[in-house]
Order: structure tokens, then C-alpha cells, then sequence
């Protein structure tokens, strides 16, 4: 079988999209190595090149101009005589010739429409008009959650029956165990806390962490929190120089992967409040580092942190408050936690989530 992706964000993106799109490929192209995977865009980049080295994933550069991934590349995955071609995020090429080929998208989420306030006008318009399009052009659509499925049938008037639900996977750093050698070297680098609770994320507004910031002011739990900050980062500032909690919350840029991963399994809680999210990937790479999660009873997070994470109100920050506190403080719960975590979250290892792209591939054809 020929598969074809619309590789745009395996190579440009660093974060999410880009992620999902870097590991899908890969964990097809290790556990299914019988079929071809064509990665299509103008242009390769340092990212996923590690991918890129598999004898069975090839770059194909697509045609020039202007919108050529909304006009050229369908015809030019045809071109390939690729079976299937694959938007991995929520868009599909408009143009297409005569040639048999299977059309699948993935939509991570419809946040856009539930949350308006966090968009433009303009930026609503745009992507109501893209995820529709390719909604309805597509044979068949992954949702990655329920929740996903159930916005998707809600808000793009979608049957039910074309819509599967595959989760994703993270990142292989987390799954393995970083020498203890590097662990002291990221606490040094980024002068760790003996002890911390984490929150891992764009610092904006969606993704909630003043209510953190609010929950441990008047405590002496420190915070380290990783993310690109945006405007919403100024009342964040204003809140700790207010409070006088500037020494207490340390924020980190620039951090590799591996450091990254060595930052989770440092942690004593992970603490993720968004008010919704697609999926929640940091919930499960929280769950891999074996560290506790605390997270929202909204949204997907129940589905991505298993019945042993810790669940908070996110609009409440007594409730993250008191939550928090009684993880920091009972280590014997938090280790018990962490191993029924770690046992749940075997879900969403590469070999199952491979078998099941491949099923559903299979099932297109």
C-alpha cells in the first residue's frame, strides 16, 4: 500500500500538529514496513529528518506556485499512485483528477467553534470553511478523542459512521529512562528546585495557568512551567509581582526534548488545567514519566489521564489548591498514582496505535 501525507507540519511545526504528524509517520513506517509512506510538500526541513532515513518513507517535493497545496498536491499524490492520501491536520487538497485515490483527515479539535473568544473573526471563518471542506470531501475522518467525535458530529454535521476515533501516541523521550548523569545536568542548567510541581504548555489563556499561579500562592511549592509565553503571560506577571511569588514560579524556554522528558520525571505532580483541549498530549507524557497528573474534568483530559490521575474543577483554584496540596504531601498516594498512571497509559504506545491506523487503512481500501 501507498500512502501519501500532507507533510507540511511533519516538517514546520514544532509543537502539537507538527508531533502528531512526526509520530504517526514513524510509528507506520517501524511497525508496518511493508507499505511506502510519501511525504509531500515543497520543502524538507531538520525536523523528522531521522524519519526521513527509513527505506520506506520517501520526500516528495510537490509542484510550485502559489496555493499549491490547496490546488496541486491531491493531483500530485495521484501522480505517485499513492492509495490513500492523508491530511494529518484537518485540511484536505481542493483539486483532484480522475484517478482513484482514498481520502482520510484527521481533526484534532473544533476549539475554534467552542471558544470563540481565543480567535479572530477572520481566523473562525477560515477554519470553520477549511475543516468542513475536508470533512465533507473526505472518505473517511480520525477524530483524536471522543470528544473530538462527538464536536465533529455536532458542529460539521457529520454521520457518525464516518468518523473513527484513534488516539496518539508522544514522543519515544518520555517512554525511556534519561541517565542519571543528564538528569543532574537539566537540574543544574535550569537551577531545579529539589522538589516542584510542573505545567507544561502556550502559556494563554485557554490553557489556564493563573488558577495554578492562584492555587499555590500562599504555599511554598514551587512551579516550574515550560511554554511559549503569549500576551496572556502580562497577568500572569502582574498576579506574581502583586503576590510577591516571583522566586516561586520558574519559567523555562528553549528546552530540548530530553530535557524535557528529564523535567517530567523530576516533577512530584504534573499540573495541567486547561479549560479544553483536543487530546492532551502532555497528560500522557506525564503518565509515561511515571509522575501523577492533576488535570480538568472537561473536555477529553478524563479519557487521556485514566481513572487514577487527579481531577479538578479548572474555574476553581481552591479546588487545585487542595488538590495539589494533598499529592504534595502524601507521597505514598502519589506513588500509587503513579503506577496505576503508568499501567493505563500502555494504551497509547506506538504498537497498538500502529495496528490500529493500519486496520483502519486497510478497511478503506
Amino acid at each position: 500500500m501507498k500512502i501519501a501525507f500532507d507533510a507540511k507540519r511533519f516538517f514546520h511545526n514544532t509543537s502539537g500538529l507538527g508531533n502528531y504528524s512526526r509520530d504517526l509517520v514513524r510509528i507506520l513506517s517501524e511497525y508496518e514496513p511493508e507499505n511506502e509512506y510519501l511525504l509531500l510538500n515543497k520543502n524538507t526541513s531538520e525536523r523528522g529528518k531521522d524519519i526521513l532515513k527509513h527505506p520506506n518513507v520517501h520526500f516528495i517535493e510537490t509542484s510550485k506556485g502559489n496555493f499549491s497545496r490547496q490546488l496541486k498536491m491531491g493531483k500530485d499524490a495521484q501522480k505517485q499512485n499513492a492509495d490513500i492520501f492523508h491530511g494529518l491536520s484537518g485540511e484536505l487538497p481542493l483539486k483532484w483528477d480522475s484517478k482513484p485515490i482514498k481520502k482520510v483527515v484527521t481533526i484534532h479539535d473544533l476549539i475554534f467553534v467552542r471558544y470563540p473568544q481565543y480567535y479572530s473573526f477572520f481566523d473562525r471563518r477560515i477554519h470553520f470553511w477549511k475543516f468542513k471542506k475536508a470533512a465533507d470531501m473526505a472518505d473517511k475522518i480520525i477524530a483524536i478523542s471522543e470528544q473530538t467525535k462527538r464536536d465533529i458530529i455536532q458542529y460539521l454535521k457529520v454521520p457518525e459512521t464516518k468518523i473513527e476515533v484513534i488516539y496518539q501516541g508522544c514522543h519515544q523521550a518520555f517512554k525511556e529512562q534519561q541517565s542519571p548523569e543528564l538528569m543532574q545536568e537539566v537540574k543544574e542548567k535550569f537551577r531545579l528546585p529539589e522538589r516542584f510541581i510542573l505545567n507544561v504548555g502556550t502559556i494563554e489563556d485557554r490553557k489556564n495557568l493563573l488558577n495554578v499561579v492562584k492555587a499555590i500562592n500562599g504555599t511554598e511549592i514551587p512551579l516550574v512551567v515550560v511554554g511559549r509565553k503569549t500576551k496572556y503571560f502580562q497577568k500572569i506577571e502582574k498576579f506574581l509581582k502583586k503576590s510577591k511569588m516571583e522566586k516561586q514560579v520558574l519559567f523555562l524556554e528553549g528546552v530540548s526534548m530530553d530535557e524535557l522528558a528529564c523535567l517530567y520525571k523530576l516533577a512530584d505532580i504534573f499540573v495541567y488545567p486547561s479549560f479544553f483541549e483536543g487530546f492532551g498530549i502532555p497528560v500522557i507524557e506525564a503518565l509515561f514519566s511515571k509522575t501523577v497528573v492533576v488535570t480538568s474534568n472537561t473536555s477529553c483530559l478524563p479519557e487521556a489521564g485514566g481513572k487514577d490521575s487527579v481531577y479538578i474543577n479548572p474555574d476553581n483554584d481552591l479546588d487545585i489548591r487542595a488538590k495539589i496540596k494533598f499529592l504534595w504531601e502524601n507521597e505514598s498516594e502519589r506513588k500509587r498514582r503513579e503506577e496505576k498512571g503508568f499501567e493505563f497509559v500502555q494504551k497509547f504506545n506506538d504498537e497498538p496505535i500502529a495496528k490500529e491506523l493500519m486496520n483502519f487503512y486497510q478497511k478503506l481500501i
